[in-house]
Formats: C-alpha cells, structure tokens, sequence
C-alpha cells in the first residue's frame, strides 16, 4: 500500500447547489460533512466551523454563479478558496450523491489534484458585473425603442388609411 501525498492536512470540499451546500471538512483521513443553506448567516456559520477546525484551503466547482456569494465571503472572512472548474472535478464515475461529491473534492483538494481557476480581484469582478448590467439595460432600451416605433408605426398607418 502506498501512502497519499498530502497538500493540505486540514481542507474542505464543498459542493455548491441553489439552495443548500455540502461540505465535507477532511482532517488528515478524517471527514465530518455537513449541510448548510445559501443565506448569508449560514455561509457566515461555514465560515466560523471551518477556521475553528483550522482549515487550510476550501475548493469548490464553479458551478452557474451560485459559488459567488460563497467566495465574497470567503475572501471577506480571510478564508484560502479554490474555485475549480465542474468538467476537471466531475470526470470520475460513481459518484452520484452531494456527499460523495464534497468528500470526493476535498480529498482531491487535500493531495493537490485541483487546478483552480483564475478569478479577478473583487475590484475587477464589481466592474465586470457593472459593465454587464449597463450593457443589458442599453439593450432593454434599443428592445423597448424599436418595440413602440413598430407599434407608433402600425398605428400610424391605420389612421393614414
């Protein structure tokens, strides 16, 4: 039997849904998961167990936008969080439980197998996120200008007639 490399003694995998997280904090070959919601106080009680137990590092899958919040305050609260992509972390068969996902990413996390992916400082995400929202609402307005210029046109015709 060989023995695992170890990158982190004390980390955490954690798998991301809608309404709900799973984390499974690996100690060593030790592992205590548990569940908590999306809502900021129960991230901030995630956060509080997870530096309690010294955890070194968190990853998680970059998972639609729902990982977001999490990280904001993760990097509010000091906490090391890897964001990986879902494709590198999901290539493995069998593992069809939430459970068995944040166990599975924490012990990929604790040998060092994750790559994570680059994200922007919070300086550059907020910027984006403007940028993206004031690009949507120009749009909305070219949408709502052409919409009522098709209606004032049509409206302008039956009375002409």
């Amino acid at each position: 039997m060989y023995e695992e490399d170890v990158y982190y003694e004390r980390c955490a995998g954690i798998d991301v849904h809608k309404t709900f997280l799973v984390v499974c904090l690996r100690i060593g070959r030790k592992t205590e998961v548990k569940e908590y919601g999306t809502l900021t106080k129960d991230i901030r009680e995630m956060v509080a167990w997870l530096k309690s137990n010294c955890c070194q590092m968190t990853a998680m899958e970059s998972t639609g936008s729902y990982w977001k919040p999490i990280y904001n305050i993760f990097e509010q609260e000091r906490l090391p969080a890897m964001i990986c992509n879902s494709h590198h972390i999901k290539n493995v068969p069998g593992r069809k439980t939430d459970v068995n996902d944040a166990q599975w990413i924490a012990k990929c996390l604790s040998q060092g197998l994750l790559n994570p992916s680059f994200i922007k400082d919070r300086e550059q995400r907020e910027l984006t996120d403007m940028t993206r929202f004031r690009k949507s609402q120009i749009e909305e307005r070219s949408r709502n200008i052409n919409r009522l210029q098709k209606f004032l046109g049509s409206w302008v015709k039956k009375v002409a007639l």
